[in-house]
């Protein structure tokens, strides 16, 4: 029994581990990076073809994205998650697959102009297309064979529909370790889904840690927090543009639109007009009703049972042609505009940050969390210029964060979710940056007693034996320094080599030390001199 991890080690995206046990070899997650890439990952430590299955926690693209590009490479095996993580990744993955086309369009217009090489899609989407046909849905909380000697069971994330903790029971011999999964784990409260659920007991524990050294900022409620910022900015007679990640984030943020109407909460601003511009949104919010037995909370399920769409709010108006959304902005109603990406890197919310972005009447409001290096975590740190399409554009608008609605267990929750498992003999931090798993990871290990390791990619683990077989070094991804950097750091490089030179030039007659000095010294007196 073998555990290597492969992806998010000391990062928050690229979900990836590599699991060999009872003859067969697994993959939990497979994972597209997102934002900054800081540190190298290793390949998967086989062919694509060689991987019997893969375990999906949940639907979101840091953790799925990838496999399209699997089935590419010849993965013929079958991929199992909750029915509703199938039904999102129908459409998730799809989208993906149109993105990566657009990209490599864009891209061979430019090279065709300059002559340069043809840019290759990551996959297409009849790759995506073929890849869905290698799902295998289950329902929560049901134990069954994957095959002998690997035995899984989905447990309630609460951090998206469908999204899940997985328990896995391995078992060469007479040895069987239990492993869970945590995947990405909910804030607790979250409107329309479940709260996690939490696993009994564990041998070993694989857990995220991406707000493992913060705390949630919570407003005092969501709902007078909200009904302040849009009372605020349509008094100015400005818009709200939320960017909100299709999947998720969208539909708890209609919830939210649905209460404030229904109660009436802003009364002087009437059935204000919510843009809903994103048609993977659109279809998403489609997949939540159609699972919405198996995963909405008690308090969602009471709308239902009254007869009611808990995320049917009066007011919305879909935008699913590129037509309608460019329309949008013509609208000079105070409103909202719900549109992806939630980080701000790509998707119809570029353009409504383009148009709006610049306007001290506006309020973008952010309701997700904003990875390094992205464009929205830019914006929520204070940045006053931003490009867009090429263009410079000053952020004048209100900016604003609501860190309640974060869709992860910040570090309390965290702490109160390993706190239930019993029988823990050691936890593996992943899926936070450097800071927060380090942070994590200690805060286990003198807080709570708890054998702790944050891996980097690479590291290896004998399953069996309970010990670290590797542990595998940082290899940092090297940034492209700027160009005045970049000359500096060509100066700096000859410096070395001179050094070298010098110290290696012991044993040289003493004519030959005399001209590399003579040589040395006027170089040195010429640039003295400018």
């Amino acid at each position: 029994m073998k555990m290597t991890f492969i992806g998010a080690t000391h990062e928050v995206t690229g979900s990836c581990t590599y699991l060999e046990a009872a003859g067969k070899r697994i993959l939990v997650d497979f994972g597209m990076e997102q934002g900054r890439d800081t540190y190298e990952n290793i390949r998967i430590p086989c062919a694509p073809a060689q991987i019997d299955y893969v375990l999906l926690t949940h639907a979101h693209i840091d953790h799925s994205g990838l496999l399209p590009l699997l089935y590419a490479g010849g993965f013929t095996g079958e991929i199992h998650a909750t029915s509703a993580t199938c039904s999102l990744c129908e459409i998730m993955l799809r989208d993906s697959a149109h993105i990566q086309e657009f990209e490599a369009e864009w891209r061979n217009r430019k090279a065709m102009r300059k002559g340069g090489d043809p840019y290759v899609p990551l996959y297409t989407t009849e790759e995506a297309l073929e890849t869905l046909k290698l799902f295998v849905p289950h329902p929560y909380d049901q134990r069954f064979s994957l095959c002998d000697g690997v035995d899984v069971r989905f447990r309630d994330a609460g951090h998206l529909l469908g999204s899940s903790s997985i328990e896995l029971w391995l078992t060469e011999g007479e040895t069987t370790k239990k492993l869970v999964f945590s995947g990405d784990i909910g804030n607790y409260n979250q409107p329309l889904i479940r709260d996690p659920q939490v696993p009994e007991e564990a041998d070993y524990v694989i857990m995220e840690s991406t707000y493992g050294n913060r705390l949630h900022e919570k407003p005092k409620g969501y709902l007078p927090a909200l009904v302040q910022i849009l009372r605020d900015t349509f008094s100015r007679k400005g818009s709200v543009i939320i960017p909100s990640f299709a999947v998720g984030r969208t539909q708890e943020m209609l919830y939210y639109f649905k209460k404030i109407k229904d109660q009436n909460l802003l009364p002087e601003f009437g059935d204000f007009p919510i843009y809903m511009d994103s048609p993977l949104a659109i279809e998403a919010t489609d997949v939540f009703l159609r699972n919405q037995n198996s995963c909405f909370d008690e308090e969602a399920l009471s709308y239902v049972r009254r007869g009611e769409n808990p995320i049917g709010v009066s007011g919305l108006i879909p935008a699913v042609t590129s037509d309608a959304s460019k329309a949008i902005n013509a609208d000079k109603r105070p409103k909202v505009i719900l549109s992806a990406s939630g980080m701000c890197e790509a998707g119809r919310i570029k353009h409504h940050l383009k148009h709006n972005l610049w306007k001290p009447e506006n309020t973008i409001l952010f309701v997700g969390y904003q990875a390094e290096g992205s464009l929205g975590r830019k914006i929520v740190e204070g940045a006053k210029l931003v490009t867009l399409f090429g263009e410079s554009v000053q952020v004048k608008a209100q900016i604003v964060q609501l860190e309640g609605m974060s869709g992860h267990a910040d570090q309390r929750g965290l702490l109160d979710w390993i706190r239930a498992i019993h029988g823990v003999q050691k936890v593996f931090v992943i899926h936070g940056a450097s800071d927060s798993a380090d942070a994590f990871r200690d805060k286990l290990w003198y807080g709570e007693g708890l054998d702790a390791y944050a891996p980097y990619s690479g590291a290896e683990f004998d399953i069996a034996a309970g010990k670290i077989t590797y542990d595998a070094p940082p290899v940092p991804i090297a940034q492209k320094p700027k160009r005045n950097e970049s000359t500096y750091e060509r100066l700096n490089q000859t410096l070395e080599r001179l050094t070298a030179l010098v110290q290696s030039s012991r044993g040289m007659s003493n004519k030959e030390l005399a001209k590399m000095a003579d040589q040395l010294g006027e170089l040195c007196a010429k640039w003295n001199r400018r």
